[in-house]
């Protein structure tokens, strides 16, 4: 392995996608979190916490810019901390995956991640815009979110390492996940707060949240795969003597 080379394909690629991310979600995301926090700001002005004054306004505004302005380069640190993760999986799996290029094998691993690391978990604990729920419970919406996902990626690696030590088929140990993350699923709590902002408003950021964490993981696949196919960092360079 080409050690330096395949650090530098990771950053790139990590960052790229995260940088994908972070642009569609100004674009698609932050529209709802505009209307969420707008209709926060309107209980603050109805209990009499805050007023609704030129200066509120103006320091509401200036922050709401320095959030969105920062979020694109937010991405793309996030971005590249997840395609750390990618990059030594996919080093270590490569050889096993489907696909006869390296673009569809980074593929179906950025399919495999998004599925049990993200989607499954987000079916049990969707996502909320952050002024929705209770903020006495955010520190246990986290740790049941991200022990869910724990538990969903320890298991498929688990089941990946059975298949192999028994020498089953695949099918086997997708079967065996999938009845394993079902009971997982049914014996985790549920979310612990009631919502309370407009179900449609919840909903569009849901589903655009959704959207553009598979762009994340899709944009992830491609560029990986493909910087990797044309550079090869998996080849040693073999010594020629002349």
């Amino acid at each position: 392995m080409k050690t330096f080379l395949f650090i530098l394909i990771v950053i790139a690629s990590g960052a790229a996608a995260g940088l994908i991310h972070g642009g569609a979600n100004l674009v698609f995301v932050e529209p709802s979190l505009d209307q969420a926090i707008g209709i926060e700001n309107q209980h603050l002005f109805a209990s009499g916490e805050e007023k609704d004054t030129p200066e509120f306004r103006a320091q509401y505004d200036d922050y709401r810019t320095w959030q969105k302005t920062g979020q694109v380069f937010a991405g793309g640190i996030l971005g590249i901390s997840i395609g750390a993760l990618f990059g030594i999986v996919f080093a270590l799996s490569r050889d096993s995956l489907l696909g006869k290029t390296d673009v569809k094998k980074a593929l179906v691993l950025a399919g495999i991640m998004w599925l049990t690391i993200y989607f499954i978990p987000f079916l049990k604990y969707p996502e909320n815009p952050p002024t929705v729920g209770d903020p006495e419970t955010v520190v246990l919406r986290g740790v049941l979110y991200l022990t869910f996902i724990a538990i969903s990626g320890f298991g498929v690696v688990g089941f990946y390492k059975l298949s192999q030590k028994l020498k089953t088929k695949k099918l086997v140990a997708v079967a065996g996940y999938a009845a394993f993350i079902g009971i997982v699923f049914v014996a985790m709590p549920g979310n612990p707060d009631q919502i309370t902002a407009p179900m449609d408003l919840v909903d569009n950021f849901r589903i655009m949240s959704a959207f553009t964490v598979s762009l994340y993981w899709l944009s992830l696949g491609l560029i990986l795969g493909s910087l990797w196919n044309h550079y090869k960092p998996h080849k040693e360079i073999t010594p020629s003597f002349n």
